[in-house]
């Protein structure tokens, strides 16, 4: 069955990073982004684009999680905009609560804003 995604960077392409910022502070809850924060409910996402899955150290991932960063899951524009767009539809036993995000301009800007976030780790 094949699966019909934009072409890899055709999100972040045409989002703004500011605005993602400004979406991204629903998920602060739950997650950190800053180079050395914490670990929350969620993990810190600093660094996450283009990062192999669950690789955070000192974070408790979900077994669904651990089985799909075993088979190669890594956080690159394709996977994030299927993650954003339903968490269910790239991890259906995950232990997100969050449903998605409807608009496909505010998957571009989280996107674009976690790719601006990412520094070497």
């Amino acid at each position: 069955m094949a699966l019909m995604l934009p072409a890899a960077g055709a999100f972040a392409e045409g989002g703004d990073a500011d605005s993602g910022q400004r979406i991204f502070n629903q998920c602060r809850a739950c997650h950190t982004i800053e180079a050395g924060g914490r670990n929350g409910v969620g993990p810190n996402l600093n660094g996450i684009y283009n990062r192999a899955a669950g690789q955070r150290e000192n974070f408790r991932y979900s077994a669904n999680l651990r089985e799909q960063a075993a088979a190669g899951l890594t956080w690159n524009d394709a996977t994030l905009t299927r993650y954003l767009t339903n968490p269910k539809d790239v991890l259906p036993q995950g232990a997100m609560s969050f449903p998605g995000l409807r608009q496909p301009q505010q998957v571009a800007d989280v996107i674009a804003f976690l790719q601006r976030s990412s520094t070497p780790q």
